[in-house]
């Protein structure tokens, strides 16, 4: 009798999540008509009490019970979804499966993981009410970016584990299973953003699409919106916007890859970062007064970060980049790191992020490491800026070139405070 307080509440808590999953189920297919399905509101429920109470007897008669019993109910689950199936002519067993999932978080919930048990109810809830999202999604990629991703995705998998975990050079730098790690960890942060743009659309807004693009590639963004400003001259303040979202945001890309490579230099490299991404959001209200927000559907040009050709030359570049920072900085100390940094910067600054960053704190000093890869940002953005100058000039030029330049201004300013903190 002492145990039947937390027994009950559990009990309660299972009705709960099965009625929850159940509210999603039955709101989907509110319009067929009563007892045309296999499980509604009221039934998810019973299902999710019909587990807790299997698990509550498990408990007395041994785990046999519970086995037994979930596989008796897959066999209702099976014959009542076989049933629909021939009536309704309809294929979807995502109502059948929710059901065995409402069983299995009713025993959870008995068996006193609450947390656990909430938490999956959540998620599958949600998942289950995002099928038109997650269809819609996928019906705007092309089979070829699917396949180059699955393709990418798959020779990762298979080969990161087995690719040598050393070096195999004189100055410590090139280790196979380091490079393709970061090259995977570039192209999954910058699909995030190709596939943004490509889920979300071009056309929904020249501040949305620069602000995806700054994930993906914000030279690229720069590229097609320069050459969008260079069409449609009415469009300058609004493309010199979009340059501005998505530089912004390859300041904050920045500080992402260097939290998973070097989470140290995340507290000096955050203040300059972050102020120059600042300038570059707070702009966005000042170039957008008074202007609709609208982009005429046209291509960016952004190539999907997960075709293999795509990692394998940046993989290649990171080689470069990883061995000339090693040997450039043995010779000729922090001078060589600088120029090397503001070079590769004016191309690329994934590549020099992630080569100077592992070594910040072991055989570079912090400061140098920091001052390092603000520099290729600040390199980076200046190119940005002549592109757009030379590209689509007239007010496009001015205003880009002026918020670039506050923005550099800015993240030396914030390396200035650093020093005299």
């Amino acid at each position: 009798m002492n145990d039947y307080p937390l027994e009950f509440r559990n009990l309660l808590i299972a009705l709960a999540l099965g009625l929850l999953i159940g509210l999603q189920r039955g709101w989907t297919e509110r319009g067929g008509e009563e007892g045309s399905r296999v499980a509604g509101i009221r039934t998810f429920g019973l299902i999710s009490l019909l587990g807790a109470l299997w698990q509550l007897l498990s408990a007395a008669h041994g785990p046999l019970t519970l086995a037994v019993a979930f596989g008796a109910f897959a066999l209702l689950i099976v014959a009542g979804a076989v049933l629909e199936i021939r009536g309704k002519n309809n294929y979807s067993i995502t109502t059948p499966v929710a059901a065995l999932v409402a069983f299995a978080l009713g025993a959870l919930a008995m068996a006193g993981h609450l947390a656990l048990a909430a938490a999956a109810s959540v998620l599958t809830t949600v998942l289950l009410g995002l099928k038109p999202v997650l269809h819609g999604w996928l019906r705007r990629l092309e089979p070829r970016e699917l396949n180059a991703t699955f393709m990418l995705l798959l020779i990762s998998v298979v080969l990161l584990p087995v690719l040598p975990d050393r070096t195999f050079d004189p100055w410590q730098a090139l280790n196979p299973y380091k490079i393709w790690w970061m090259v995977v960890l570039i192209s999954a942060i910058s699909f995030s953003g190709y596939f943004a743009i490509k889920t979300v659309g071009a056309g929904r807004g020249i501040l949305l699409t620069g602000l995806f693009a700054g994930l993906a590639s914000s030279t690229a963004a720069t590229l097609s919106l320069s050459r969008l400003a260079k069409k449609h001259p009415a469009l300058h303040r609004l493309a010199a916007a979009g340059v501005c979202a998505a530089s912004a945001t390859m300041f904050v890309r920045m500080l992402l890859v260097v939290g998973f490579v070097q989470p140290a230099l995340l507290k000096p490299l955050a203040a300059p970062l972050l102020a120059m991404a600042g300038v570059g959001y707070l702009s966005l209200y000042w170039q957008l007064r008074g202007c609709c927000d609208e982009l005429e559907e046209e291509a960016m040009l952004l190539v999907n970060p997960f075709e293999f050709g795509v990692a394998l030359r940046f993989g290649a570049l990171l080689a470069v980049i990883l061995l000339l920072t090693r040997v450039l900085a043995d010779r000729y100390g922090s001078a060589g790191l600088y120029l090397l940094a503001g070079i590769s910067g004016m191309s690329d600054v994934d590549a020099i992020t992630l080569s100077i960053a592992p070594l910040a704190g072991e055989s570079l000093g912090m400061d140098t490491a920091t001052y390092a890869i603000v520099l290729a940002s600040a390199a980076n953005t200046l190119v940005k800026g002549l592109l757009a100058a030379f590209i689509a000039g007239g007010t496009m030029a001015r205003v880009v070139g002026g918020v670039f330049t506050l923005s550099i201004l800015a993240g030396a300013a914030a390396l200035a405070v650093n020093e005299l903190i």
